[in-house]
């Protein structure tokens, strides 16, 4: 009986194993089918360019395995940054590609003179993830002289991108900046958003007509509503109004957000490029004002005690948005938290588990709020669990990360390489394949970067 046990145990780990190599492979497949010329799409038809924070997590799997492909992607990104410094959230490196909204034309990114006329772009950008993805891969190819060459020229244009969001998205220089587009934050429709979003009132003539592409590419009870789609459209017609970097954005824009996360990322980034100049020999002394700024008013300003969690600050209207989400956990990835904040963040997370969920839902199990189907209200992001997977081990939460790294490896076994993933274990049961596009970019790259020591 003992002998059957031990011979069982020894196969579920071997046939674990077998599962895990298998699928490192499928990830590398769907990320050289998803390749084009010097960049990554994140997925067939349904995000035909290059995004600028999935191409960073791309970036990060490649690394491990084809340091040329990883260098290229983040070279092509650069490629679209503008002269104030601001790293596009899309590239559109065709212009032949007619199946997404907002295409190209529709942003029209030419009202900023400093924006680039190839390639075209969107006229916001995305959590700035390339400081930390540039230390991970110069740590990791420290002896390859052309991976040092390259993090030496890039590094003044990820300091550039810094001084950008510092200097047209801080208005009370307090090192803590503002989006001004839910779609900036990443989190696209999350109901962090929702009571800002409703806010704006969409007004015959407000907007001008459009016509949507994903509700036909894939399905609708998985994609933001239209009355959102609505109110992202006004707001990228008021950036585009300002020339997307006038200061009078944050005097109009009623959607006017600190968020938690995005300010948490950036300080991660900051101290990524401190640590690079050390090791590099360069100058960082504007990124250390940076972030002894930031890191001495991020607490007062984003922390609620009675939630024990971060959360986003409305600047519009001056108030903490009381809810918990992903984006609060995220600060144990930039060190943040003193260890008794940690410590709360952890609980929460290892209740959720006891519940019934797969870790990170993207939001508040038990908000009336939460979906654990549509999109950021609810679903389990990879790219996310990699962020809070290295946040719990900064703070030797070693069984919470494990299970955090392990319930999204589980998740891609069952369900396959898809965008993002039901949280609830018992509706999993029920599932053959996960939520939104399927071979997506950033799940196969953060699955290998995660199985990177195999």
């Amino acid at each position: 009986m003992v002998l059957l046990f031990i011979f069982k145990s020894s196969w579920d780990y071997y046939k674990t194993d077998l599962d895990t190599l298998r699928d490192l492979d499928k990830a590398k497949q769907i990320l050289e089918n998803n390749w084009r010329d010097g960049f990554t799409i994140p997925t067939s038809k349904l995000y035909p360019f290059q995004w600028m924070w999935d191409s960073g997590f791309v970036s990060l799997g490649t690394s491990t395995y084809n340091i040329k492909m990883s260098l290229q992607e983040i070279k092509k990104m650069f490629s679209g940054q503008w002269e104030n410094g601001m790293i596009p959230h899309i590239l559109f490196h065709s212009e032949n590609e007619k199946t997404y909204f907002p295409n190209f034309d529709f942003w029209n990114s030419a009202v900023n003179a400093g924006a680039p006329s190839s390639p075209k772009s969107s006229g916001i950008t995305q959590p700035a993830v390339f400081g930390f993805i540039l230390e991970d891969i110069l740590k990791n190819h420290w002896k390859n002289q052309e991976v040092r060459d390259f993090v030496r020229h890039i590094f003044p244009k990820v300091v550039h991108y810094h001084r950008f969001l510092y200097t047209y998205r801080d208005p009370n220089r307090e090192g803590l900046f503002f989006i001004y587009h839910p779609w900036e934050s990443g989190r696209d429709n999350s109901p962090l958003w929702d009571e800002a979003m409703r806010s704006i009132e969409i007004l015959p003539g407000s907007i001008p007509p459009y016509q949507r592409r994903d509700t036909s590419i894939s399905e609708e009870d998985q994609r933001p509503t239209q009355d959102k789609y609505d109110r992202y459209v006004y707001l990228l017609e008021l950036g585009k109004k300002y020339q997307y970097d006038g200061k009078e954005i944050a005097e109009e824009s009623p959607f006017l957000m600190q968020d938690n996360m995005m300010n948490a990322i950036l300080i991660k980034s900051n101290a990524s490029l401190i640590q690079i100049a050390k090791d590099l020999q360069l100058d960082a002394g504007e990124v250390m004002e940076w972030q002894a700024l930031s890191r001495s008013n991020y607490d007062h300003k984003f922390w609620n005690e009675e939630l024990g969690m971060y959360v986003a600050y409305d600047l519009r209207n001056e108030k903490q948005v009381l809810h918990r989400e992903i984006g609060g956990i995220v600060p144990l990835f930039a060190n943040i938290p003193d260890e008794t904040k940690a410590s709360k963040i952890n609980t929460y997370l290892e209740d959720i588990s006891k519940r019934g969920f797969y870790l990170c839902p993207s939001f508040d199990v038990d908000s009336p709020h939460f979906e654990s189907k549509r999109y950021w209200r609810g679903p389990i992001w990879p790219q996310m669990n990699w962020m809070v997977y290295h946040g719990l081990l900064n703070y030797s939460f070693k069984e919470t990360a494990e299970l955090v790294k392990s319930d999204l490896i589980t998740l891609i076994h069952k369900l396959g390489f898809f965008e993002y993933f039901e949280a609830r274990k018992e509706v999993v049961e029920t599932l053959e394949k996960g939520y939104g596009g399927d071979n997506f970019s950033w799940t196969a790259s953060s699955y290998i970067h995660l199985n990177s020591g195999l």
